[in-house]
């Protein structure tokens, strides 16, 4: 096989390599339940480092950057925790309702939801890139300030898990790595 044929085709399994191992990181910290917002956004500087500066070592650098964004991101992580328990009982308890005003309740809690997926990228993707600053604000402006992005991120976080459906662990190592890759290229452009 040419050098050159071979240089491509590794270059390509590192779109593959680098995001799982970055989500098999984010996995390990993340069974923490309240870890997943910091753990997201080691995984998010890891990935950034590996795309701008082509630093290959995105299982390790995830888990030396967790303990900054712990720091800085561990309230967060613990109140969108909340939320989201309160957002899912709710929206079961909803479901099971039979009137038109559960319907509408439901309608604005699964639309809460779905602004809240777009944002917690676009905040670890944000916190990601180390610029200092008020990353709430950022995460906004970067999740809503365009609808395109938005719903790009939205998109992105609800189709690839399905996509890797097939593969066994798929979901758990790509559905959060790829939506971050989505927010962390979003980010570079803004």
């Amino acid at each position: 096989m040419p050098a050159r044929l071979t240089r491509g085709l590794l270059r390509g399994l590192e779109w593959v390599a680098n995001p799982a191992l970055a989500g098999l990181a984010f996995c390990a910290l993340a069974l923490g339940v309240v870890t997943w917002l910091p753990a997201l956004a080691a995984a998010g500087h890891a990935l950034s480092r590996w795309r701008d500066d082509g630093d290959q070592r995105c299982f390790v650098a995830t888990f030396r950057s967790f303990p900054r964004y712990w720091a800085t991101l561990w309230r967060h992580g613990l109140v969108s925790t909340a939320v989201a328990a309160v957002l899912v009982a709710n929206l079961v308890f909803l479901a099971e309702q039979a009137s038109l005003f559960a319907f509408v309740l439901l309608t604005a809690q699964a639309g809460i939801a779905a602004a809240l997926i777009p944002y917690h990228f676009a905040l670890a993707a944000v916190a990601a890139r180390d610029r200092p600053g008020d990353w709430r604000r950022a995460a906004v402006l970067l999740a809503f300030g365009s609808a395109r992005r938005g719903l790009a991120l939205l998109a992105a976080a609800l189709v690839v898990p399905a996509l890797t459906l097939p593969l066994t662990v798929g979901p758990l190592l790509f559905g959060p790595t790829i939506p971050l890759l989505v927010a962390i290229g979003f980010a570079g452009r803004a």
